[in-house]
């Protein structure tokens, strides 16, 4: 038996409860965790405003160590200290075919796996793939990937998700260019991590946008010149920091009607938006035909930080082992899982960066 987070139902409280894992088959990983991270999406899961089958082991942004594995596994071994890898890529859709794993077919089709039970043998989908808010979890071989040299193990976490995230919107999406200006908001873990990825980049005028002015101390860290506490006058002081043009790119981190066109109203003519939040289906996004003919602005989904993992992670490790970027910084809160409930309370009410559950070690 071990511990882990269950939800039992959609809009249920998450309980902390003993459950059965089974060996790792063919094909598949035993994985002890370090850390993981409580992300956005989590809490988009558990009160329904993305699909999950419950009852189900959230958590899909983690680090730790191999345990054993299954028949055909050998890109790692036990005792390799891993990332998970939430949305493998199976390198035979059409998606995949066009060299965006990011937009797999097959990517989620695990999360309607058996993954495992409770101690009265209730059946338990992995949330996401990897059930990482849980001591160790048994994920498919794709969806483990080795943690590059020199990159530490706990906040590694991190690059699961949020960090991937924010640096592929920064860089992949939106392709920001030394010089240009960005303005990102919600800072959040993956605010935050677009911001430092913004910096890297070498962008100019780096603004961050977020409803807490609390948080202006956390975005300059990250790399933010500026700080605007969201209002109804947002765009108009982006333009007024920007040399009356708006922002060249816009990252959108909060996943609401109102900041993504708020974000796009925010940039330039012929400037760049990229929503990175997950909003429900209510929120509504409106424009006219004349303002996006007269604008020539670019709004973008991005799904995954439309990133390549496996390419990635080497990337932001020379990155991190280079001291450009800064994995403890995204991190404000260290918990255990009895404390996930509380952290999904601090997103909902706009504090703090990224809770971090950090796992006892075990020999």
């Amino acid at each position: 038996m071990i511990r882990a987070a269950v939800l039992p139902a959609v809009g249920s409280p998450l309980e902390i409860t003993g459950i059965e894992l089974p060996e790792p088959g063919p094909g598949q990983v035993r994985v002890r965790l370090a850390a993981a991270g409580v992300c956005h999406s989590d809490l988009s899961l558990s009160d329904g405003t993305m699909r999950v089958p419950v009852p189900a082991v959230l958590g899909h942004e983690g680090s730790g160590t191999v345990v054993s594995v299954g028949e055909g596994v050998t890109h790692i071994a036990p005792g390799d200290e891993v990332v998970l890898n939430w949305a493998p890529s199976c390198g035979r859709c059409h998606a995949c075919s066009l060299g965006e794993v990011w937009l797999c077919a097959e990517a989620l089709t695990g999360t309607g796996n058996v993954h495992a039970h409770t101690a009265e043998g209730t059946a338990l989908h992995p949330g996401l793939n990897v059930a990482a808010f849980a001591e160790e979890t048994v994920v498919p071989a794709g969806c483990v990937l080795p943690l590059p040299e020199g990159v530490p193990l706990v906040e590694a976490a991190l690059l699961g998700c949020a960090v991937l995230t924010g640096w592929g919107a920064v860089h992949h999406s939106a392709r920001v260019r030394a010089g240009e200006t960005v303005a990102v908001f919600g800072v959040g873990g993956v605010g935050l991590a677009a911001l430092q990825a913004a910096r890297i980049a070498g962008a100019g005028t780096i603004v961050a946008v977020d409803v807490s002015p609390e948080k202006e101390a956390l975005a300059r860290a990250a790399g933010a010149t500026e700080y605007v506490v969201a209002s109804g006058t947002t765009a108009r002081e982006i333009r007024a920091l920007t040399g009356g043009h708006g922002a060249d790119v816009a990252v959108e981190c909060v996943g609401r009607a109102v900041t993504i066109r708020t974000a796009w109203e925010s940039t330039r003519r012929g400037g760049r938006t990229t929503v990175v939040g997950i909003g429900g289906k209510d929120q509504q996004v409106t424009f006219n035909a004349l303002e996006i003919f007269h604008w020539g602005r670019t709004l973008s989904g991005c799904v995954y930080g439309n990133a390549n993992p496996a390419e990635d992670l080497p990337v932001l490790a020379g990155h991190i082992r280079a001291g450009r970027l800064d994995l403890g910084a995204l991190v404000t809160e260290r918990i255990t899982l009895e404390g996930i409930p509380g952290a999904f309370a601090d997103m909902l009410a706009g504090k703090g960066g990224r809770a971090l559950v950090v796992f006892p070690a075990r020999r």
